[in-house]
């Protein structure tokens, strides 16, 4: 039996979004991979995938929604000091402070950062799947699942700056190289140039190596405190302990 994983690297313009999917029946091949990416592309291979790992924050921190809402209708009450031990909670998830915790990388913020143009792109998306009968679970636990490739590359040993950009080619060369190393039965099926002209191929591959993981029950879930909240601001799945 064959299955099939699906990684999207999810930008706000359709000609940087990378996707990869993934055949794995034993084996773990690189079936199809492409730049420039449509909206449809996407919600077609959500019908077909056993897992989808993309790389976009699939919902905004609790604690900012309610302030931007509060501020909307004008009844925040803010703390005399607007300083950053107020505002910090507001610019990160649940999930982003987990990451930085176990990996000490801090994902960029859905709420401050640009970021927040790709996740918006990706919450009609989602609408799109609700409207096509396709539930998804922001904690993770349906076909979609969040995924954060650098984080993934560090917790597994690999290279995971300095890869990005037109100029570093010889470096995506080394990841592709060490990424075959630690998964030996991965076969790229003459897709490797694509990933190492383009980084944004790259982490499609990545993110649907994560979201392989997932399917695998390797990678780390939502603690039980947190799963309600995490089904509304997202959770980046981590690759646990080898």
């Amino acid at each position: 039996m064959t299955s099939r994983f699906v990684g999207v690297d999810m930008a706000a313009d359709p000609r940087l979004t990378g996707l990869a999917v993934l055949a794995d029946d034993g084996r773990c091949r690189v079936e199809a991979l492409s730049v420039g990416v449509i909206d449809e592309d996407i919600l077609q291979q959500v019908e077909t995938a056993d897992r989808m790992g993309v790389d976009v924050p699939l919902g905004w921190p609790e604690s900012f929604l309610e302030v931007v809402t509060a501020h909307a209708a004008g009844t925040l009450v803010a703390p005399d000091d607007t300083g950053p031990q107020w505002r910090r909670p507001l610019a990160m998830r649940a999930t982003d402070r987990e990451v930085h915790r176990r990996t000490g990388m801090t994902p960029l913020s859905v709420s401050t950062d640009r970021i927040a143009h790709p996740a918006l792109r990706w919450a009609g998306i989602e609408s799109r799947l609700r409207k096509r009968g396709t539930a998804v679970d922001r904690a993770g636990f349906g076909v979609v699942c969040e995924v954060y490739p650098a984080a993934a590359l560090r917790l597994w040993g690999l290279p995971y700056r300095g890869y990005k950009g037109r100029k570093n080619v010889e470096r995506r060369a080394e990841l592709v190289v060490a990424l075959r190393e630690r998964h030996p039965r991965l076969e790229w099926n003459g897709h490797r140039d694509l990933c190492l002209a383009d980084d944004n191929a790259l982490d499609a591959v990545l993110a649907a190596l994560i979201a392989r993981d997932v399917a695998q029950g390797v990678c780390i879930p939502p603690p039980d405190d947190l799963v309600e909240l995490a089904r509304r601001e997202g959770w980046i799945w981590l690759p646990g302990p080898a």
